[in-house]
């Protein structure tokens, strides 16, 4: 069975190796018809610090690693530095 994948936001990396992902996921209620957002946060494996709050990143289910991690991140795009 493939593996989940997850694209979401990251909210925070204050932890050696972790950061910590927003994924926000948009749908219709079904008795309202209006489009509705929720979010989830996920504890993912980032082995190398490479990145911090803001960057957009894709997590991949992982076999437990920790408490809460059970998810590491496999791909990203740093956020553009304003000047």
């Amino acid at each position: 069975m493939p593996k989940r994948t997850l694209q979401g936001v990251v909210v925070s990396d204050k932890q050696d190796k972790t950061v910590v992902v927003r994924v926000e996921r948009r749908f219709t209620h079904p008795v309202m018809k209006k489009t509705v957002r929720r979010s989830e946060k996920y504890h993912a494996h980032d082995a190398t610090n490479e990145f911090s709050v803001g960057d957009i990143v894709w997590i991949q289910e992982h076999k437990p690693i920790s408490k809460l991690k059970r998810w590491a991140v496999t791909r990203g795009e740093k956020k553009k530095k304003v000047q």
